[in-house]
């Protein structure tokens, strides 16, 4: 599978998800078919100043256009990226 680098403007403002194409997310608010706490996958990462993504969730939904107001990281998505906030703040 072949994995695209970021255009070099796409840089998330503060508190904005930082998600690859294959990460886990879950949801964290009530989507139309989407439960609060269902997990899925980036299929899509885009955007320049407002990163957004979409989601395919394992229940079937496939949702565009949603960010840290709707999803969050899983699993090692979430400990990839925890390492990393870490890694910054210490400078």
């Amino acid at each position: 599978m072949t994995i695209w680098k970021p255009h070099a403007l796409a840089k998330p403002h503060a508190n904005q998800l930082e998600l690859r194409m294959g990460d886990r997310v879950r949801s964290t608010a009530e989507i139309v078919g989407v439960p609060v706490g269902t997990e899925g996958k980036v299929i899509l990462a885009n955007g320049f100043n407002w990163q957004r993504y979409r989601v395919l969730f394992a229940n079937g939904v496939e949702l565009g256009d949603l960010d840290s107001r709707n999803i969050e990281p899983a699993g090692r998505t979430a400990r990839r990226l925890a390492r990393a906030a870490k890694a910054k703040a210490r400078g």
